[in-house]
């Protein structure tokens, strides 16, 4: 074999083996660098989550301090307000509405909304005219109480319309042989609130170890109802000289609906009455407004004389809510 082509091919051969092991050299280089880059954002991602939940520690941290101080505030207020006569019947009408407020938070929404009513009337309304602005804080601190009063006149409403709906479950629930407190168990399982709010509260109390008649009794302190009485008193009396409880229940069941039809009947007798105060009673104030934007000077005499127009729009004000209030009791008829 001529010795040139000898030189070819051995030359062709180590040729070949360079380039294989150059390029094995290079794809274990990359191999080591993606392991080190690897590394690198290992680390990295670990101190952006240690960052990051280090971050969320501290808000949570700051949160917790500030419901501390929170907390703290509105235990102070607890502690003035909750054992005076206020704070008992402010405890009581939340428990009625079904409020998650203690009667600290309670004071303290009062106390705001005079202050934020006062400033809204010195600074906005009427500015710097104490007499009004005094007016409004005084409105405000009926404010709380008129949303709670409301609430709690809507929650009453609709538990005793779903009364029958309950009576008639706990009627089939004995009559199924269930006990009175599995039938109460199935109501708060089955029923819509609050009826299955209230009932379930009944059914952990007397699970907690509270007697029955004790736990119905606190009930009936935040559902004041002469029908959820009459049925509780059945009941009470039903478990110390014994008797068919589901026939009593369905007897009283069957009393409430009748009652409740009446009582539609007579809102539907009643609601031009009703309407025609709540017109009676807006009039004055809708012709007021309409003048005041009309002609604002003409208006403005009564708000810019506090010795006349004052105690007019006081004595005004006075015959609105006497008229309004002597309309409401002629209209509202008991049953």
């Amino acid at each position: 074999m001529n010795p040139a082509v000898i030189v070819v091919i051995v030359v062709t051969l180590l040729a070949v083996v360079l380039i294989i092991v150059a390029l094995s050299m290079r794809s274990r280089q990359s191999e080591d660098i993606e392991e080190r880059l690897g590394v690198y954002a290992e680390s990295s991602s670990s101190i952006i989550k240690f960052s990051e939940e280090f971050e969320r520690e501290e808000r949570e941290r700051q949160k917790k301090e500030k419901e501390k101080e929170k907390n703290i505030l509105v235990k102070a207020a607890d502690r003035a307000v909750g054992d005076t006569k206020w704070g008992q019947g402010a405890r009581a009408q939340l428990a009625r509405a079904d409020l998650k407020l203690t009667v600290g938070e309670y004071f303290g929404l009062h106390i705001l909304s005079v202050i934020g009513m006062g400033f809204l009337s010195l600074f906005i309304v009427f500015p710097m005219q104490p007499v009004p602005a005094i007016i409004a804080a005084a409105a405000g601190f009926f404010l709380p109480r008129l949303y709670v009063g409301i609430k709690q006149t809507q929650r009453l409403k609709k538990f005793e319309m779903q009364m029958p709906d309950m009576l008639g479950m706990w009627v089939n629930s004995l009559r199924a042989g269930y006990s009175v407190l599995q039938s109460l168990e199935a109501i708060a399982r089955e029923m819509p609130e609050p009826t299955s709010t209230e009932i379930q509260r009944v059914v952990r109390e007397v699970q907690l170890g509270i007697p029955l008649e004790q736990a119905l009794d606190h009930m009936l302190e935040r559902v004041p109802s002469a029908e959820l009485d009459l049925c509780f008193t059945a009941v009470n009396i039903q478990r110390e000289v014994g008797g068919n409880l589901a026939e009593i229940l369905e007897v009283i069941g069957h009393t409430i609906r009748e009652r409740i039809k009446l009582f539609g009947e007579i809102r539907v007798l009643t609601a031009q009455g009703r309407i025609t105060g709540w017109l009676i009673s807006g009039l004055p104030i809708f012709l007021g407004i309409v003048l005041f934007i009309i002609n604002p000077r003409y208006m403005g005499n009564l708000f810019n004389n506090p010795g006349c127009g004052w105690p007019m729009l006081a004595v005004g004000a006075f015959m609105i809510i006497a008229g309004m209030a002597a309309i409401q009791r002629i209209v509202s008829i008991d049953i």
